[in-house]
């Protein structure tokens, strides 16, 4: 009916037009069981006294052949049993906690005041990353609208923050009442010690059974019903229970108009109302969390790592709230990590799991092998290891990630450090080997040299990494930038054309230049059909939303790719939806076409030095391969000789693309005397 492509296909062919038949035969069969992920079904005796049962191969588990609705009508009570994961989090957190202080100090989790003023600050201002339940972005607009003040008004905050609620006006309704913009009213004095807490508002599948309880005298039972019938909306059900209570309500002297009217109203609320014994449990949880990261938030924050660190989307997440929070970070360390995240003096210490490649088992062995004592270098820490359990790729990941850096030799920094026990491991490895042989043969080394001499004794030549070799090594390590970022190493050149950094900026009528990572993309199709795309890019001062529509996307949406560097022309607005930044760009740049955009050249300074030998030819070489007359740099060389300076602008036909390749190449040919010159 509406792909052409697919009618023509099927039409034109008779053995398609064959199969389809049969398709349509099969469409909306059965095609296999499903189980529901936290449903169990409770019997008073033998479950196939009332059910029969399946099992999906043999030994595997048991499931009911009646589905949800036949179960309820064979008697049976079925249950909803949630496994959450922040429930992990909270007991590794007070675990961590507890374990740092004396006894009568431990933190019992089930009796945290539950009005304590600083845990509601953090939520009004709706810091709420990794607070259960309270984390969404829509749901910080909510908090910071709302500004809870109580428990309630976090059991309301679950309630309040679904479809039903946020389309209705409930939610406009509540907010409004709380903050006194609007009167609290009620349809009937009886119903306000029932919504009083709601300011009015049906929130709750309670407050609509209490309800039909206190205006039409029904029991629990029959309140239940009411409720369930409520919620299913057929047409003769609620026939029957509305007449049931217009019933009790004269009973009780309630207008037959105003009666009916409320029951409309317990009628539209019923068809979202949550349940609030489940929003209350779930409040609890979240205050919890809120409490724990408000009091102890390295703990808490080391045990939500430790929950999502293979998850590395959701670990970029907790580590920019980390350092937003103020925390220390640590890299991870062969002699300070444990496989999980940890806290040491404050300081969240990377958990070695979450390193890749480095499993639960090598972990293990590297923190038994260091009870012996730490280990003092790269020969020491391969003899003191089973090579069996670590093998070379987690040496390898290991010291990509920073877990050696400690290995580092007086006056070596991390670049050279992490290139050289990259060199060092094959023959380190080998070194660990043959002790291991030698001890386990009984016999000492012919010229007595110990582990330790062995690993001072290696020597093998190596290139020190560049800044961002390592950075790279890194992140393939640790699916994050951990001691440094790629955009680094450009902050003094964006200044030149961006005048701010993400976190400085406001919103503006005119268009501001703004540079980024580009951290997450995601294309769709507006209504019109045509294609657009989304950005979250990052500074490392903030992250911001960047949108591509109509003819800026179709021209260039070709550059956008993750972890690449880009410079947006946009103008930047209020998002209205979380109160926060977003840009609507009209110009993509690559780093080198800025380059070209706003410099005035790319410049080699030698006016204070000789000329190197052959520089014209060596000069020409390099540059041969980076051509790019119609939209290149012009390159400036700059010289002297005794008292005379000379300027010279090759011709444009030796302009060149600025790129980072062309830069590096020049700089270790000529050494520091290349840079890109912009005006002002």
């Amino acid at each position: 009916e509406e792909s052409s492509e697919l009618r023509d296909f099927v039409e034109g062919s008779e053995e398609v037009g064959e199969i389809m038949d049969m398709a349509y035969k099969l469409e909306g069969v059965v095609r296999n069981v499903g189980k529901h992920a936290g449903g169990v079904v409770i019997a008073p005796s033998s479950l196939t006294d009332f059910v029969p049962l399946y099992t999906e191969n043999p030994g595997g588990s048991l499931v009911s052949q009646f589905d949800k609705d036949d179960v309820e009508r064979a008697g049976l009570v079925k249950f909803d049993f949630l496994g959450l994961r922040t429930l992990t989090i909270i007991d590794w957190t007070v675990q961590a906690i507890n374990s740092q202080r004396d006894p009568a100090e431990h933190v019992l989790i089930d009796q945290l005041p539950l009005d304590d003023r600083e845990t509601f600050e953090l939520l009004r201002k709706a810091e709420t990353t990794a607070v259960f339940q309270l984390e969404s972005r829509g749901m910080k607009d909510l908090i910071r609208r709302l500004l809870p003040d109580g428990i309630d008004d976090i059991i309301a905050l679950v309630a309040l923050f679904r479809p039903g609620p946020l389309q209705s006006g409930a939610v406009d309704d509540y907010i409004n009442r709380k903050h006194e913009r609007e009167p609290v009213e009620y349809a009937h004095p009886s119903l306000e010690p029932v919504l009083k807490s709601t300011y009015g508002v049906v929130l709750y599948q309670e407050q609509v059974m209490q309800i039909a309880q206190v205006l039409a005298g029904f029991s629990l039972g029959q309140a239940d019903l009411l409720r369930r019938a409520m919620g299913k909306k057929k047409p003769e059900e609620m026939a029957r229970v509305r007449e049931e209570f217009l019933e009790g309500t004269a009973a009780r002297q309630v207008d037959r108009k105003l009666a009916s009217d409320i029951f409309d109203l317990m009628e539209k609320f019923a068809g979202y109302a949550f349940n609030k014994s489940h929003s209350a449990t779930y409040a609890i949880v979240s205050f919890q969390t809120a409490w724990l990261k408000t009091h102890f938030p390295a703990e808490f924050m080391a045990a939500n790592l430790s929950a999502d660190m293979q998850n590395i989307d959701r670990v970029v997440v907790l580590v920019d709230e980390v350092h937003s929070q103020g925390l220390a970070l640590l890299p991870p360390s062969v002699n300070l990590s444990e496989y999980r995240f940890s806290v040491q003096n404050e300081a969240i210490v990377y958990g070695l799991g979450a390193v890749r490649g480095v499993g639960e088992g090598p972990v293990e062995a590297i923190v038994d092998a260091r009870r012996q004592g730490a280990f003092v270098d790269l020969v020491d820490f391969c003899a003191r290891l089973d090579g069996r359990k670590v093998n070379k790729r987690v040496h390898e990941a290991l010291i990509a990630s920073g877990a050696m850096d400690e290995f580092a030799r007086p006056g070596e920094d991390v670049n050279h450090t992490r290139a050289r026990l990259a060199a060092e491991l094959p023959s380190a490895l080998r070194a660990a080997e043959q002790a291991s042989h030698t001890m386990a043969a009984g016999m000492q080394d012919m010229f007595g040299a110990s582990v330790a001499e062995h690993g001072a004794s290696i020597t093998v030549p190596y290139v020190a990494l560049s800044t961002r070799e390592r950075l790279q090594g890194e992140k393939e390590a640790l699916g994050i930038y951990l001691t440094g970022h790629p955009i680094d190493e450009y902050e003094g050149e964006l200044r030149q054309f961006c005048r701010k950094r993400i976190v400085d900026l406001r919103p503006e009528k005119r268009t501001q230049w703004v540079a980024g990572m580009v951290i997450s993309a995601r294309v769709m199709k507006s209504r019109r059909g045509k294609p657009m795309s989304f950005l979250v890019i990052d500074d490392r001062s903030a992250r911001l939303e960047v949108s591509l529509f109509g003819e800026v996307y179709e021209k260039f949406g070709r550059l956008v790719a993750k972890d690449e560097l880009l410079i947006f022309e946009g103008e930047v607005q209020t998002d209205e939806f979380n109160g926060g930044l977003s840009l609507r760009a009209e110009q993509v740049l690559t780093m080198a076409e800025a380059r070209q955009k706003f410099s005035d050249g790319l410049v080699m300074d030698f006016s204070s030095r000789p000329l190197p030998d052959d520089f014209s030819q060596r000069l020409k070489q390099i540059l041969s391969s980076h051509r790019a007359a119609q939209s290149g740099c012009d390159v400036l060389v700059l010289y002297g000789v005794d008292e005379a300076r000379a300027k010279i602008c090759l011709g444009n036909e030796w302009r060149v693309e600025a790129s980072d390749d062309l830069i590096t190449h020049l700089t270790r040919e000529f050494g520091g005397c290349v840079a890109l010159r912009y005006a002002g």
